[in-house]
């Protein structure tokens, strides 16, 4: 038979199970914080590496480089030509409104065209015709194209009193009503405006 073992000597397996257990869970407690400490770095690095470096400017700056200002304010040629365009026709037309209309016209004037009797009447008074009336005598000549007695003589046509007449009409009209802004925007877009300016100017009352 086999002898039984005494109460002193009996081994408390609880007791060493448990230590075993707690040790055991110890040491993968220790390793569990080692691997999270381990990945906490590397997701650290990787976030770090992936994201791109920000670029640190001043408040209220974007980076690019502000304009010059005074590349700014400088005129551009095109507005500075416009300008002058522009003062150019305020001119003209303040000039054309202080010439007096002819009252007296007592001569028959021949003529074969507008634009013909246009030359007439600025040698014949010594006055300049308005740009705008030089482009209407020309309009009046095209307007005979293609009609079947075209190349006939205008003054047997149209009586010469009346056709002067109709030009010292319109004429008054221009001067005295036309605005420098228009005549500016008309030089703006016709390249060839000085052709129509004439370039004569009357004596003064005084000489």
């Amino acid at each position: 038979m086999k002898r039984p073992m005494p109460w002193s000597e009996q081994v408390d397996i609880s007791t060493s199970e448990e230590t075993s257990s707690t040790t055991s869970s110890s040491s993968s407690d220790t390793d569990m914080d080692v691997n999270n400490e381990n990945y906490g770095q590397q997701s650290n690095n990787n976030i770090t590496t992936d994201q791109p470096a920000k670029e640190i400017t001043p408040e209220g700056c974007d980076g690019t480089a502000e304009p010059n200002s005074s590349a700014v304010t400088a005129l551009d040629p095109s507005l500075e030509q416009a300008d002058q365009l522009f003062k150019r026709a305020e001119t003209y037309q303040d000039y054309m409104q202080q010439l007096p209309i002819p009252r007296h016209r007592g001569s028959v004037i021949p003529f074969t065209s507008w634009m013909g009797l246009g030359k007439s009447i600025k040698q014949l008074y010594n006055q300049p015709l308005h740009y705008l009336t030089n482009i209407r005598l020309k309009q009046w000549d095209q307007m005979r194209f293609g009609k079947e007695d075209e190349h006939r003589d205008l003054d047997t046509i149209i009586h010469p009193c009346k056709a002067e007449a109709a030009v010292w009409l319109i004429e008054e009209i221009h001067r005295c009503t036309s605005s420098h802004h228009h005549i500016a925007k008309l030089w703006s877009s016709d390249p060839m405006h000085d052709a129509f300016i004439d370039s004569i100017f009357p004596e003064s009352p005084s000489e």
